[in-house]
């Protein structure tokens, strides 16, 4: 297997749609990513997975795995039997995006905030008035109930 290759997809006379993964990607990062595309591992076979139910429509969910593992960034690092190539190479799998959101961050980093601009040049709205106090205290006088408690 190429070094640069990290997956290889196939078919195998005795597994059916089998996937492959190089020593050079750790053992648990590719069974993770093989597990949740639905390869299980073979056993007596390190590093080789056999595709679950290979019945139901197992060339399209190899092609699909294919494909998605391509689509997580791994694009130059996947290979397939020429029977799981993408359905139509005109269209390469989309990245990630990963690449150019970071350069968006790092520009939009190097800029001024908006939220930092200058202070607004238009004077605070006029505040109502307080009222002067009286100069006089103003008296309550309440009625005393008979019974000597208050209401």
């Amino acid at each position: 297997m190429d070094p640069d290759t990290h997956f290889v997809f196939g078919s195998h006379p005795e597994h059916g749609f089998v996937a492959a993964f190089n020593s050079s990607l750790p053992a648990h990062l590719a069974d993770w990513f093989l597990v949740r595309e639905q390869f299980e591992a073979v056993p007596d076979e390190p590093g080789l997975y056999r595709l679950t139910d290979p019945e139901r429509d197992g060339p399209r969910r190899t092609r699909q795995a294919a494909q998605d593992l391509r689509t997580q960034g791994y694009a130059a690092h996947v290979d397939t039997d020429v029977a799981y190539a993408p359905t139509n190479p005109s269209h390469p799998a989309r990245p990630n995006g990963l690449a150019e959101r970071r350069r968006r961050i790092a520009q939009a980093s190097t800029g001024r905030s908006p939220q930092r601009s200058a202070a607004p040049t238009t004077s605070p709205p006029s505040a109502r008035p307080i009222p002067p106090r009286p100069a006089y205290a103003p008296t309550v006088h309440l009625a005393a109930s008979p019974s000597g408690h208050g209401r």
